[in-house]
């Protein structure tokens, strides 16, 4: 990332939803992300789930601002158990380190270990921002993922 760009990382605010939501709407994103809700177009369901994860204890939900711009989001939350992480950053910024440089941030505030990251097996940025920050592949799984509408093998990452 260069140095002519301040991120910083904010408590995502309902008010960031919208925003954020619109994100999911670009295809080549959304096939990349693969493991999507059902109908990505529902901003209803979106801003629904997503305000009531504002307030669960366990989730730390953070919206990346690029110059003062909202250009993605990183977070934590618990399945089955286990800490997860997941983030998206506008395509628009994709390649320029933001999202690698966003998650190194977060991880300094986010102390739960170990947290597990999935990624799909094709989403080769995705896995090196996971590389970048330490997380460390340890084995595969497959899902169904909504915006393939097919079962996808995914890497599993484990950060210690």
């Amino acid at each position: 990332m260069s140095n002519d760009n301040n991120l910083i990382l904010k408590p995502t605010k309902v008010e960031d939803l919208e925003h954020l939501f619109q994100f999911q709407l670009d295809e080549e994103a959304s096939y990349l992300a693969a493991f999507m809700p059902k109908d990505p177009t529902d901003k209803t369901a979106y801003i629904k789930k997503m305000t009531s994860l504002l307030a669960y204890p366990t989730v730390n939900m953070r919206t990346i601002f690029v110059n003062d711009r909202i250009v993605g989001s990183v977070s934590k939350f618990e399945m089955e158990g286990e800490a997860e992480i997941t983030y998206w950053v506008d395509r628009n910024f994709w390649g320029q380190g933001i999202m690698t440089q966003a998650l190194k941030d977060f991880l300094t505030i986010e102390h739960t270990r170990p947290i597990m990251g999935r990624v799909a097996f094709d989403n080769l940025g995705s896995q090196r921002v996971l590389e970048k920050c330490g997380f460390e592949k340890i084995g595969k799984d497959i899902g169904f993922a909504n915006a393939r509408q097919a079962e996808i093998e995914a890497f599993i990452y484990k950060l210690i």
